[in-house]
């Protein structure tokens, strides 16, 4: 938090399946696992494109947990699915040992393209939901502390959460 390349509008792919395009998602996967993120957008990494991946594992303990399935998104697109929003904890790579509790539509469609070219179309709701609007906020230059509507819910993820390992989406 802080680099001004945060706050800004990244610019559209143009070119899909090219070796520079494959090497960007490469770097993104390596970064994201390494920090145990949920997702991870382009200018995070300092490459201001719009391009973001996710992904998390479901929980074998929880057979109601599918997980959101690891996806590479190019140009996406968001359309809420109604007005319901649910406010949710969230952290982030960019913004690390802290929490906010972040208002986010429960419903959304978000369409775009993967590295390839192709198209991807998916109606997602709850935790899927949030993580590709947290990660396409980056793409707009918006980091998840400016969704916050109460910053008594905004610290040190060590103080909200003593003891627990939360890591950062």
């Amino acid at each position: 938090m802080g680099d001004p390349r945060l706050l800004q509008v990244a610019a559209p792919i143009d070119r899909f399946g090219t070796p520079e395009l494959r090497a960007l998602l490469e770097d993104m996967r390596d970064t994201m696992h390494d920090l145990n993120g949920a997702g991870l957008a382009a200018p995070q990494i300092g490459v201001s494109l719009r391009v973001v991946i996710f992904g998390v594992p479901a929980d074998p303990d929880d057979p109601d947990d599918v997980g959101v399935p690891y996806t590479e998104l190019v140009n996406p697109t968001l359309t809420p699915l109604g007005k319901v929003m649910d406010e949710g904890w969230e952290g982030c790579l960019s913004v690390p040992g802290m929490r906010g509790l972040v208002p986010r539509y429960r419903d959304l469609r978000y369409t775009g393209f993967d590295p390839e070219g192709r198209p991807i179309d998916r109606t997602v709701s709850g935790f899927h939901a949030r993580v590709v609007q947290h990660e396409v906020d980056h793409l707009d230059g918006i980091l998840y502390p400016r969704r916050i509507r109460d910053l008594t819910q905004f610290g040190f993820t060590e103080e909200l959460f003593p003891g627990q390992d939360l890591g950062d989406d």
